[in-house]
């Protein structure tokens, strides 16, 4: 069995956005040279995430807003977890709702993806550096 462990790093200059990282993950499903298995991304952090959606302006943007209603930052006081000195439960809660992590097929050396479908990293706390884990294993 071939393996392959890659470690991508983000900082994402402002508080929430969304990076399609579909590339970077083709990149290294192309440098496992894995033809057949399974490729995990993983997002390092309890306020960040990976997911699975269209690469669509206006849909990144509805994902925002509708999770800013869910989940607003402000006032940070409605959260107990801010009582700690924190200001980012809403974050943590984002993060809880978009997912930690994506499992994408790997069929004949290529993420095997359904119509329409790209990997993201959302950020939720940014402004400091992050990790995602891409794990790759197959024959």
């Amino acid at each position: 069995m071939k393996s392959l462990t890659r470690y991508l790093e983000f900082n994402v200059p402002a508080r929430r956005g969304f990076i399609n990282i579909t590339r970077t993950v083709e990149e290294c499903v192309r440098d496992s040279n894995v033809r057949e298995g399974l490729c995990l991304v993983n997002a390092m952090h309890i306020t960040a995430s990976v997911f699975i959606n269209d690469d669509e302006s206006g849909l990144h943007q509805d994902y925002d807003e509708w999770l800013e209603r869910l989940a607003p930052h402000a006032p940070t006081s409605q959260y107990r977890h801010n009582l700690t000195g924190e200001d980012n439960a809403d974050a943590h809660m984002k993060r809880q709702i978009m997912g930690r992590e994506v499992v994408v097929a790997i069929t004949n050396g290529k993420l095997d993806f359904g119509t329409w479908e790209q990997i993201f990293y959302g950020e939720f706390d940014g402004r400091r550096r992050k990790r995602v884990l891409v794990k790759i294993i197959g024959e």
